[in-house]
């Protein structure tokens, strides 16, 4: 590559340095692009032809044409002449007479019967005024702003014979363009043409510095189906309605997990909001970590439902279930201590580089397989807590459809209001209409206490009835009324963590299923709001940033980790907001929330059958979103169908075949519950407590059986790059050259200079 910077004058010029734009016009290489224009097609039209069947002859023809494998496209029966002649074209009945021999130009070479040489650029005699130069150029010392047009050619009668005056015929090209190309070049002598930088030079250096405004909006392409591009600022009106609007679409896989783990755990509704909030806490300090120095793509970082099967496993493994004092904060400091073993394993992942060397076999078909699998693994929970309380629960999911489906091409005000704000609609419709049901006394039954637990009611008829009450009344908590104001969240918060090696390892297995589902995310927004994919440098980068935002889960204790919520992609496409900036606001939005603790007291006090029907929307869009990952690669393979129905077939089967041993262990437990305690009662017995809970658990989690199956099968079994749809990922090398690129994924504060040795994790 050629250095940018230009000289005044021919002779303080640095070696390597491109000709100036006056001064060196003479010697300007004519193979290379007219100067003040941009390069024309390759291979480039025809400049001149010879006589008639000799066109095609590489034995006459240049030494230029020789060595591309030139050949003409172009009809002999065209011709021009030069500015001041005219043209004659003969009649196509008539033969044509042979053209006379044209005095040889400067630099002319007789080479192989050639009589025009094409390296040696179009013919002129030194004499020609400067300001009549075919290049524009007056008097070598400044440039025509708008050089005159090239003369019509004048049509001579078809019986006028050649004269004198009439100079012989030369070939014209088809398009103008090629012509104007050609009346640029100028010829410039091998001896001083510039030469190359070393290739080292180019790897070292800052490319931000090598970034020109005019460069950059050339390079960077339009995103037409965006509102806001992800490197714009919108308005502040405009910025926070949007950054509302990202987060709230999204507000089901940002609130929910706790409203499973901690009642799992044998939480309080006030232990419910505090882990609510810390969650807000965390969420808005990733989103701005990972859009800051992450993949620096407009994601939302959130408690992702791949840590919530493994995080059950180990709530309900029989060494917590047989704690009776203080469960909750027991439980939940061995959950932070295989949180953080597992996010150091996932900031090794990323930081070392290791990352890139596994999105070589993560492709499309693995992605969406292991996605779909993570979504389908929670169908025992869903419609089983629904059918509770079926009249509040079906409607929701009713409401839901139709907002979602049948009502998302209603445009109000130019916006799409029922398809993106399908779940908070159908969330506040829902729980005002229970509000309302309990408010009007369907659910209150005379001698029942609904505060009683059910074990402990012998009446029959008040034990179903407290049963309903406790599942479809929106006043079963009073967290709301007894929630602080204020309360802020802050580390080991539950007590200092504990770590066992058990625990440990499944966390690790979860986050390396963590970081293949937002591999997926990442290739699916950049298509959307980037100008290119992102480099395996960059994944790499954002893996590792993940890794440390699920560090900072584990010391502050939100039961999960923090990962890229695959959402993201569904939000980005609905609401058309690609702007970095949006989500940046609404992270900030989140931490002052998470500082409310009435926010969180309100969560908590979201009645189950409610937050049920939410979750079961949330994983069918998960479902639909792991395979619409299958778009980028051939569906119509039978290849790709067998290995994704395979995948997931197995994912449902082999975990169902484990988890039959664990039924029948606990009595007390929910039946939505059970299949999560097959850890120590599976059929893998080695008489190692820590072996056995670990494969048992292995193999009862449906999204890592998902993800070995389709992991396996999509690297051994044969098929073409594009039938299996891998992933194109940006060349770090060429990347590092394009000013847009650069802006899209370098670090902010021009912070890549001093990591351009990391290539690994970066550009």
């Amino acid at each position: 590559m050629f250095a940018r910077g230009r000289t005044g004058g021919g002779g303080g010029r640095m070696p390597g340095s491109p000709p100036s734009r006056v001064s060196d016009a003479q010697e300007h290489d004519p193979e290379s692009p007219p100067l003040g224009k941009r390069p024309g097609p390759w291979p480039p039209r025809a400049l001149g032809l010879e006589s008639e069947g000799d066109e095609n002859n590489p034995k006459l023809m240049g030494n230029w044409a020789r060595r591309t494998g030139f050949r003409t496209i172009v009809s002999t029966e065209s011709f021009i002449s030069s500015p001041n002649t005219s043209t004659e074209i003969g009649n196509a009945g008539k033969p044509k007479s042979p053209p006379p021999v044209l005095p040889k130009p400067p630099g002319f070479t007789n080479r192989g019967g050639s009589a025009f040489d094409l390296e040696a650029g179009p013919a002129h005699t030194p004499t020609i005024k400067a300001t009549s130069l075919p290049n524009g150029l007056a008097d070598t010392t400044q440039k025509i702003k708008n050089p005159p047009p090239f003369p019509k050619p004048e049509l001579a009668p078809p019986d006028a014979p050649p004269t004198a005056s009439t100079p012989s015929p030369v070939a014209v090209p088809l398009e103008q363009k090629a012509l104007d190309a050609d009346r640029d070049r100028v010829v410039l002598p091998k001896s001083s043409r510039p030469k190359p930088e070393p290739a080292r030079a180019n790897r070292d250096r800052d490319p931000e510095n090598d970034i020109a405004s005019e460069e950059t909006e050339e390079m960077m392409g339009k995103q037409s189906h965006l509102k806001y591009e992800i490197r714009e600022t919108p308005g502040i009106v405009s910025l926070i309605l949007y950054g509302l609007q990202h987060y709230i679409s999204i507000i089901g896989s940002l609130i929910l997990i706790p409203l499973l783990i901690v009642p799992a755990m044998h939480g309080s509704d006030e232990d419910t909001a505090k882990v609510v909030s810390t969650v807000l806490l965390i969420s808005g300090i990733s989103t701005l970590l990972h859009s800051l120095f992450g993949s620096r793509l407009p994601l939302v970082q959130g408690a992702s439902f791949v840590y919530l099967a493994p995080a059950l496993t180990i709530i309900l493994s029989n060494d917590f279930s047989a704690t009776s004092k203080n469960r909750f904060q027991h439980t939940m400091r061995e959950l932070q201590g295989a949180m953080i073993v597992g996010s150091v394993f996932q900031i090794v992942l990323g930081y070392s580089g290791l990352m890139s060397v596994f999105l070589r076999v993560i492709n499309p078909v693995v992605v969406a397989s292991t996605v779909a699998a993570v979504g389908l693994a929670f169908f025992t929970y869903g419609f089983a807590v629904v059918g509770t309380c079926l009249e509040i629960g079906l409607p929701q999911i009713l409401i839901i459809v139709l907002f979602s489906l049948y009502l998302r091409r209603v445009s109000i005000f130019g916006n799409r209001v029922f398809q993106v704000y399908a779940v908070p609609l159908g969330l506040v419709i829902t729980w005002a209409y229970a509000f309302l049901l309990t408010e009007a006394g369907v659910y209150n039954f005379r001698g029942c206490n609904m505060k009683e637990a059910v074990s402990n009611i012998k009446n029959e008829r008040c034990r179903r009835h407290v049963y309903t009450m406790q599942h479809c009344r929106s006043d079963v908590s009073d967290v709301l009324k007894t929630a602080a104001w204020v309360r802020i969240p802050y580390p080991f918060q539950w007590g200092v963590p504990t770590f066992h090696f058990k625990t440990a390892v499944v966390m690790i297995v979860a986050a390396i299923i963590a970081s293949v589902d937002s591999v997926g995310t990442y290739h699916g927004t950049s298509l959307l709001v980037a100008s290119k994919a992102p480099t395996p440098g960059v994944v790499s980068r954002g893996i590792g940033l993940e890794g440390l935002t699920s560090l900072l889960a584990g010391i502050w204790g939100t039961g999960t980790g923090m990962t890229t919520l695959t959402e993201n992609v569904h939000t980005v496409a609905v609401t058309k907001i690609g702007s970095r900036r949006v989500v940046e606001f609404g992270a900030y939005v989140l931490i002052i929330l998470s500082f409310v603790g009435k926010v969180g007291g309100f969560v908590a006090s979201m009645p189950k059958v409610i937050a049920a029907g939410l979750l079961c929307y949330m994983w069918t869009m998960l479902v639909a979103l792991g395979l619409s990952t299958l778009r980028y690669s051939a569906t119509g393979s039978s290849r790709n169908m067998l290995i994704v129905g395979l995948s997931l077939f197995l994912s449902l089967s082999i975990p169902s075949y484990f988890q039959q041993y664990g039924r029948g262990h606990s009595t007390n437990l929910q039946k939505q519950f059970q299949p999560y305690i097959v850890g120590a009662n599976g059929p893998i017995q080695t008489g190692v407590h820590g072996i056995d809970f670990f494969l048992n658990t292995f193999f009862s989690l449906h999204m890592v059986i998902a993800f070995v199956v389709a992991l396996i099968l999509d690297n051994t079994v044969p098929g073409s790059r594009q039938e299996r749809g891998a992933y194109s990922w940006s060349r770090s090398r060429g990347a590092r050259t394009e000013p847009s690129v650069v802006k899209d994924y370098g670090l902010p504060f021009r912070l890549s200079r001093y990591f351009l040795w990391a290539r690994w994790v970066g550009l």
